[in-house]
């Protein structure tokens, strides 16, 4: 009966060198521990991710698509201000030219009721009026907009109060036009 109580010894090509019992030695089993224990969830995580990886295209082809779309968005939308910004410069010289039109035709009736002098003056301001017209025909939307920022750039005190004369006159502008409705 004493030898079913002890279990059977391993032949030695079959058993593990025990673990030498020195201060050194301990930490490293443990590595080997930690290694060994970490090594197979890695082979299970690798089968997991090639399997996902045959269903689920590859993200940077994904994010490739995304960007191509976001690219493309951009340079329609950037083309549709284009297009808006050339209209509203078309139709804003149009409506200064007509204005410097105004002005001269007025030039004649101001010589007759105020002075030939103010006449002159009305015929200097439409000159004016009508050449910044042209020269805002000339030019491309792009330099324009170049041009807004070094303006407000360099003088911001002069671009805030135009900016607040200009919201005057269009909020009297509105206001004028429900008063007639």
């Amino acid at each position: 009966m004493a030898d079913t109580d002890k279990p059977k010894a391993k032949p030695a090509a079959t058993r593990k060198p025990a673990a030498r019992k020195t201060t050194a030695a301990k930490p490293a089993a443990k590595k080997t521990t930690a290694k060994t224990t970490a090594a197979k969830p890695a082979k299970a995580t690798t089968t997991a991710k090639k399997a996902v990886a045959k269903s689920v295209p590859a993200a940077g082809k994904a994010q490739d698509k995304v960007k191509e779309g976001m690219n493309n968005f951009k340079e329609q939308a950037t083309d549709k201000a284009r297009t808006a910004a050339e209209r509203g410069k078309d139709k804003a010289t149009e409506a200064v030219g007509g204005i410097g039109k105004l002005i001269r035709d007025s030039a004649a009736t101001i010589d007759e009721s105020v002075g030939k002098q103010y006449g002159d003056y009305a015929r200097s301001a439409a000159d004016a009026v009508e050449s910044f017209a042209e020269k805002v025909d000339a030019k491309k939307v792009d330099d324009i907009v170049d041009d807004t920022r070094n303006f407000v750039r360099k003088s911001p005190a002069i671009a805030i109060g135009a900016a607040a004369a200009v919201g005057f006159l269009i909020s009297r502008l509105i206001r004028s036009g429900r008063d007639d409705a």
